[in-house]
């Protein structure tokens, strides 16, 4: 199981991801990369087929600029990601006796959140090429964890986090990611963030990730002590 998580904060924007694949047809589980750099001011994150996902990672990496000027970030990520889904549904072997068990296909997801000049955008890319915006809604995530990822994330929305900062938005997505690792077997960290703001992007290190989940330890320290007088 994968998710890739993107949120909106009152000065930029989170994306977060877990890093275990599952491979059902080899029955094999293993960490890799799903969250990578797009330029300076951006990122992005995938979940379906690592063949697919390989060769995006290929082009965004080459082409980070000319989709991040582009006027519609939306369309410059479509024409790049399309006619690689192609090519993979085109060559893609259905009948394959010993996958057969893993249900596996080329479908893939994108998401991508960052920085166009000024402007924000969270977009992402479904397995038919269609694309959606969510700055306006200020959540997204994509995989197989994703409807988990969207009802943790619905438990939070009194919180309020496209008011707050994204150091409240990091606090938010790793409490997110954290729950889903508990939930399900198939969401495994370590955990991948990254903070966005006009001023550039930061994949955050494993020791940054680790005083994040400090934070989340105070958040829920703080909760357990209110809900502890709420009938006093």
């Amino acid at each position: 199981m994968t998710v890739v998580l993107a949120l909106r904060c009152a000065d930029g924007l989170v994306m977060g991801s877990d890093s275990q694949i599952t491979d059902p047809g080899r029955g094999l589980s293993y960490p890799a990369q799903k969250l990578h750099m797009m330029g300076k001011h951006a990122a992005w994150g995938g979940s379906g087929s690592r063949a697919v996902l390989y060769d995006l990672e290929e082009i965004f990496r080459a082409e980070p600029e000319a989709i991040l000027e582009a006027d519609d970030i939306g369309r410059a990520l479509q024409r790049r990601t399309v006619p690689v889904l192609k090519h993979h549904y085109d060559n893609f072997i259905e009948d394959v006796p010993a996958a057969k068990a893993s249900g596996a296909t080329p479908a893939t997801y994108v998401l991508a959140a960052g920085f166009a000049g000024d402007r924000p955008f969270i977009v992402d890319i479904d397995p038919h090429g269609l694309i959606g915006h969510y700055e306006e809604t200020g959540f997204q995530a994509v995989g197989s964890g994703a409807p988990m990822a969207q009802q943790a994330y619905a438990l939070l929305s009194n919180f309020r986090m496209t008011e707050r900062s994204v150091d409240y938005g990091l606090v938010a997505a790793l409490r997110v990611l954290d729950a889903l690792d508990v939930s399900s077997p198939s969401v495994g960290g370590p955990m991948d963030l990254c903070r966005i703001t006009p001023d550039g992007a930061h994949h955050l290190d494993p020791d940054e990730v680790d005083a994040i989940r400090e934070q989340v330890g105070r958040w829920l320290g703080i909760e357990e002590t209110a809900l502890d007088g709420l009938f006093d």
